[in-house]
């Protein structure tokens, strides 16, 4: 009996129940299909260690103090199986006070590569919102080419939704009139469901979502950058390094570049 008969008949038979659970059955049959299609896209890359979605052409990574000491050169050139690097996220504050102390080496070494480079700043939902303004403005500088700073909202501290929400509008309207582009917002899949949806939408988002192997679950008109690992590997970089993607298409991907 193919699905569509057995729908139909639990809908005779059962009437309301029987069309309860005709439509989740739907549903299911929708979101699988749905999975199979990009599913069948990813490969595993040697060189990197984990399975790429390879749909998507523009794939990078991000970094802080915690990868240590990067061989830059090495980083640019690598190449497996016709996939390379061509972005990459740079950690250069957090909070109010503190810089990553790894920064101005990796950034002057991205430049100096020519790997298109981004800025992110981790944000303190406790912290004043202008002092972590004037930490990201005093430790970066960007130049043309350069990717949209971007926001990294992974804690919540206990701080109430509106003030949490207010807050960050404070750093991000700041942080677009100082540079002259709409920032980047990066968070997981629960943050961005309670706190990002519905308050942030014009907003270009960087999600962490590393369970899924689809993007069903977000705006695809404002997201552009998926990181879907945190176990690549990269020549010239100790340890593990977050993997992202960008999902978007060359046009869109220059509205993120200065």
């Amino acid at each position: 009996m193919s699905l569509g008969v057995l729908l139909r008949f639990l809908v005779k038979r059962y009437e309301f129940w029987g069309a309860v659970l005709a439509l989740v059955l739907g549903v299911i049959l929708i979101r699988s299909c749905r999975k199979t299609e990009t599913d069948k896209d990813w490969r595993f890359v040697k060189g990197y260690g984990i399975r790429l979605p390879m749909h998507y052409t523009m794939h990078g990574f991000d970094v802080s103090k915690h990868n240590g000491r990067i061989d830059w050169k090495r980083a640019a050139r690598m190449e497996s199986e016709g996939v390379r690097m061509r972005f990459v996220y740079i950690k250069a504050t957090e909070g109010a006070t503190l810089a990553d102390k790894q920064f101005a080496q990796n950034w002057k070494g991205a430049g100096k590569v020519g790997l298109p480079r981004g800025a992110y700043h981790f944000y303190h939902p406790t912290r004043d919102p202008h002092k972590q303004v004037q930490n990201f403005i005093k430790q970066v500088t960007l130049k043309p080419g350069d990717l949209a700073p971007a926001l990294d909202f992974e804690v919540v501290n206990g701080v109430g939704e509106q003030k949490l929400i207010a807050d960050m509008q404070i750093w991000l309207d700041e942080i677009e009139e100082h540079y002259g582009i709409r920032p980047v917002i990066y968070t997981n899949g629960s943050l961005y469901k309670r706190y990002i949806k519905g308050n942030f939408d014009k907003y270009p988002l960087w999600i962490a979502d590393y369970s899924n192997t689809h993007l069903n679950d977000y705006n695809p008109d404002k997201l552009y950058i998926w990181q879907h690992s945190q176990s690549g590997w990269v020549k010239g970089i100790r340890g593990p390094v977050d993997i992202n993607t960008f999902v978007v298409d060359s046009i869109r991907l220059a509205e993120l570049r200065l």
